[in-house]
């Protein structure tokens, strides 16, 4: 494989974000290939128990996106 090599430090931390998102989404698309890590299980339950417990609450994707974005800009 040969290496990308990308000049990170001149992108914005918003360029960054969606550069993230982007690649996120090709590795995931196809989701058999995609095996999450061992502890991911035990983390997802920590926070399952939490929000049933009303210590924690949710946002929705797009909405918490749009907060990101306007932090960093």
């Amino acid at each position: 494989m040969q290496r990308l090599d990308l000049s990170l430090s001149e992108l914005s931390f918003a360029q960054k974000l969606d550069l993230m998102e982007t690649l996120w989404a090709d590795l995931t698309r196809d989701e058999k290939k995609f095996e999450s890590p061992s502890w991911h299980e035990s983390v997802l339950k920590e926070r399952e128990e939490a929000f049933a417990a009303g210590k924690v609450s949710v946002s929705d994707w797009t909405e918490a996106k749009e907060r990101i974005k306007q932090k960093v800009s």
